[in-house]
C-alpha cells in the first residue's frame, strides 16, 4: 500500500509542474513580483494542506504505513520543521541565483524557463540523495559526520563573504564544453541550436549551446553544493523516509515563486544569512546530540528554536536599516543591489 502512496504523491508532484509549464507559462514572459507572491502563497498553503494530510496518515495509519510514537501530530511537526528548514535555507539559494542570472545576463523573460528545468532537475536529483541518505543514516557514524557537516557549514556560512560566480572552474561547464560549442548570445528561450553547416558542406551544422543552457548548469550545480547542507539537516528532524523527501519537495516546488518575489528584497535583509548559519549549527548539534549522547531534542522544540532564530534575524535586518537609513548611510528605497545587470537596473 506504501507503493500506491508514494506513486499517488509523485503523479502530484508531475501533475504540478505540467500544469505550470503547459498551462501558466506556456508563454515565455516577465513574472512580476504581484504573479510570484500569489504563487507563493499557493506553494505555502499547499504544504500546510499536505502537512493536515500527513497529520492522518500517520494518525489513522492509511496505507499501511509505520506507527510513529507520537502518531499523527508527530509526524505533522516533523514535516513542518522540515519544511521550514528546507524553505529557509533556499533563501541562501536565492541569492546565489540571482548572482547566476546577474552574472549571464540572463533577461527577465526566460528566468522562469530556466528555474522550472533547474528545479525540475534538482526534485531528480534530491530523491536520489535521499534515497541514498536514508540507506546510509542507519549506520551510526553516518549520523554524527551528518552532523559535523552541518557544523562545518555554518561556519563556513558565516565566515564566508559575497559569493562569487565562476562558470568556467564548473565541472559541467568544462565538460558540456568539451563537446559542445557555445553561442556568444541569446536565441530566445532555447537552450539548444543548431549552427550554419560549413561552406560546401551538405552536413548539418553542428550542435550547439546557448548561454541560457549554460546558466541552467551552473544553477543544477549550486543546487547540489546547497543539498549538501539542507539533506543532513532534514534526517535530523525525521528519518522518516516519506516525510524527508515530501518536505524537500515543497520546499523546492516554492522556490521558484519565491524567487522572483524575494531575489532583490531579500539584499535587505543583512542578517538573515546568520540567522540561517545559526539554524545549521543548531539543527547540526541536534544530530550529534542524538547520535553521540542519545538525547532526542523533540520536534516542537526546533520548530520553536527555528522560528525564533529567522525571526532575530530579520528583526535585527530591519533595525539595522533603520538605522542605517535614520543616519544618511542608505536611501530608504535603496535595495543594496549591484548598479549593473538585471538585478541592479541598466
Amino acid at each position: 500500500m506504501t507503493v500506491l502512496l508514494w506513486c499517488g504523491f509523485v503523479i502530484f508532484v508531475v501533475t504540478m509542474l505540467a500544469i505550470d509549464l503547459g498551462v501558466l507559462n506556456r508563454k515565455a514572459h516577465v513574472v512580476h513580483a504581484r504573479e510570484a507572491l500569489t504563487w507563493t502563497g499557493v506553494c505555502i498553503v499547499l504544504a500546510l494542506l499536505f502537512n493536515v494530510f500527513v497529520y492522518f496518515l500517520y494518525e489513522r495509519q492509511w496505507f499501511g504505513v509505520e506507527p510513529l510514537p507520537g502518531g499523527g501530530l508527530q509526524a505533522a511537526t516533523e514535516f513542518f520543521t522540515g519544511w521550514l528548514i528546507e524553505y529557509s535555507l533556499s533563501l541562501d539559494n536565492i541569492f546565489v541565483i540571482a548572482l547566476i542570472f546577474e552574472y549571464f545576463r540572463v533577461p527577465a523573460l526566460y528566468q522562469h524557463r530556466v528555474l522550472f528545468w533547474g528545479i525540475l532537475g534538482a526534485l531528480v536529483m534530491r530523491g536520489a540523495m535521499i534515497g541514498i541518505g536514508a540507506w546510509l543514516v542507519q549506520f551510526h557514524f553516518v549520523l554524527v559526520l551528518f552532523g559535523l557537516i552541518l557544523i562545518w557549514s555554518a561556519v563556513k556560512m558565516l565566515r564566508s563573504g559575497e559569493e562569487e560566480i565562476e562558470p568556467d572552474r564548473n565541472p559541467l561547464v568544462r565538460l558540456a564544453r568539451r563537446f559542445f560549442p557555445v553561442t556568444p548570445d541569446y536565441h530566445d528561450s532555447r537552450f539548444f541550436i543548431r549552427l550554419p553547416p560549413a561552406a560546401g558542406s551538405n552536413l548539418p551544422g553542428r550542435l550547439a549551446m546557448t548561454p541560457l543552457f549554460i546558466a541552467l548548469l551552473v544553477v543544477e550545480a549550486t543546487d547540489v553544493l546547497f543539498a549538501i547542507d539542507s539533506i543532513p539537516a532534514i534526517f535530523a528532524i525525521t528519518k522518516v523516509p516519506f516525510i524527508v523527501f515530501t518536505s524537500n519537495v515543497f520546499a523546492i516546488l516554492g522556490l521558484r515563486s519565491l524567487y522572483f518575489a524575494l531575489a532583490v528584497l531579500l539584499r535587505q535583509f543583512r542578517y538573515l544569512k546568520v540567522s540561517l548559519a545559526f539554524i545549521l549549527a543548531y539543527v547540526g548539534s541536534k544530530m550529534l546530540a542524538d547520535a553521540i549522547f542519545h538525547y532526542k531534542i523533540p520536534a516542537h522544540v526546533t520548530l520553536g528554536v527555528v522560528a525564533v532564530i529567522l525571526s532575530v534575524g530579520v528583526l535585527a535586518s530591519i533595525l539595522a536599516r533603520r538605522s542605517a537609513v535614520a543616519h544618511g548611510a542608505l536611501r530608504p528605497h535603496d535595495d543594496g543591489a549591484s548598479d549593473r545587470g538585471p538585478l541592479g537596473g541598466a
